[in-house]
């Protein structure tokens, strides 16, 4: 009989940690290789873990709720194969080792650089209730004080926003070293939230998971890149008169509805060919060049989410190749059936506000990525349009295009240039072209 270690794999770029929502299985139930285990989640999407191995479970050593680095042993299955399995590829879903006894739980990782303010602690604090109590500027002897309900009596993510929702409205000075109550004489500070005064015809919903990482992950953007937007109204009577003329028998032909997006992901990945810098990202000093072209795709979901699925290497599919992955990813999306692997690596992102009847807007870039393309309604104006025979005023299809940009990397002349091209290649939209 051997020991085998479940790791908590490695769901993303960048994503250090992740939630555990529920146990499948529990101490003693068999379970079979590639059956799932328990159910995670990270601030990009929900995912199962499956099992290595053929066994049995020994040992569950995380809750539900406990938030778990990357990396970390959560669990012990009992194999009668007494065999090592090892894997190199960080990104797997499973890696596991042949042990003889648990192996103990392992401080923080020191590399997490925004984390280390609470390194003088004697009690294990995760990334993320570390990040939570530093921005409410809740110090070290007060983060101690708070009770935790998780294994060993570590502080989950939910004790540290009850602690927060039950503060008074004084604020304490949120600095370790400062460890003295306000005298009552001294002038009120408020507390950053505002009160909220609750009567008969207030609702307060509160916010689900998904919807909390995502009010952080936009609120880090906004912190962390200066934002421009660059705007321009492109001319697509080509495209509007070739998708009208063709969709019915492009879905006979090939079994897919075509839609504007395709094509609109088309031509942002031919424009980053011209403009490779778009394609990027900041690591410190240092701009990190993608060579492959992904593109996320905002997607709205039923609850009213959002999630950016992502279409790896488009600038080497066809038409029809995007169409069938924009599909795809889209369908999945709306069906929660995404894989770890649809919204990873990203390196520039496509919203398509005119979806919600919207003419233009203002994204906010979705890190790391340092650029994000918004297309609005397409909408029938008149418009001056240049033929042989002089200038003539003229119905065309219009729709506005705006992008946010990272001005710590892309200046206005990178960014209106690129943004330009767009516009153009959809203009020069081939009408012709066969399906």
């Amino acid at each position: 009989m051997a020991n085998v270690e479940l790791i908590m794999p490695k769901m993303g770029e960048s994503i250090m940690e992740a939630t555990i929502l529920g146990w499948l299985k529990q101490p003693g139930d068999t379970v079979e290789m590639d059956e799932p285990i328990l159910e995670i989640a990270t601030d990009k999407v929900d995912s199962e873990v499956p099992s290595p191995v053929d066994g049995v479970i020994k040992e569950i050593l995380f809750e539900v709720d406990d938030v778990v680095e990357v990396g970390k042993v959560i669990a012990i299955i009992t194999t009668e194969a007494a065999t090592q399995v090892s894997n190199d590829d960080p990104t797997s879903p499973v890696e596991i080792s042949v042990i003889e006894e648990p192996v103990e739980e392992i401080a923080a990782s020191e590399n997490i650089e925004s984390l280390t303010d609470y390194s003088e602690s004697t009690r294990f604090y995760s990334p993320l209730v570390k990040s939570i109590a530093k921005a409410e500027n809740i110090g070290l002897s007060e983060l101690d004080t708070i009770s935790g309900s998780g294994s060993n009596g570590r502080v989950t993510k939910d004790d540290i926003l009850n602690y927060i929702n039950n503060r008074t409205q004084k604020s304490t000075v949120a600095q370790s070293s400062v460890k003295e109550q306000i005298h009552e004489s001294n002038e009120h500070i408020t507390s950053s939230k505002p009160a909220v005064s609750v009567n008969g015809d207030v609702e307060i919903i509160q916010m689900d998971r998904m919807r909390k990482l995502i009010a952080k992950h936009m609120v880090d953007s906004k912190r962390i890149s200066p934002h421009v937007t660059s705007f321009v109204e492109a001319d697509v009577t080509n495209i509007v008169k070739w998708r009208n003329a063709n969709k019915k028998h492009f879905q006979e032909k090939h079994g897919e509805k075509i839609t504007f997006t395709p094509i609109f992901v088309e031509a942002v990945a031919k424009a980053i060919q011209q403009f490779p810098l778009i394609n990027v990202s900041v690591d410190g000093d240092n701009i990190i060049r993608k060579k492959d072209i992904n593109i996320g795709i905002a997607t709205a979901l039923p609850t009213g989410n959002l999630i950016v699925p992502v279409v790896k290497n488009a600038d080497q599919l066809s038409l029809l190749g995007i169409t069938k992955k924009v599909n795809s990813l889209v369908d999945k999306a709306r069906n929660n059936k995404l894989s770890p692997d649809d919204i990873q690596n990203g390196t520039f992102t496509l919203t398509n506000v005119g979806t919600f009847g919207n003419l233009s807007g203002t994204p906010i870039i979705n890190q790391p990525q340092v650029a994000i393309l918004s297309v609005g309604a397409i909408i029938k104006k008149p418009a001056v349009v240049e033929t042989e025979y002089g200038d003539v005023i003229a119905i065309r299809h219009l729709m506005m295009m705006s992008l946010s940009y990272d001005h710590r990397v892309v200046d206005g002349f990178l960014g209106g240039s690129y943004l330009r091209l767009v516009a153009d290649y959809l203009e020069q939209f081939d009408s012709n072209q066969t399906i």
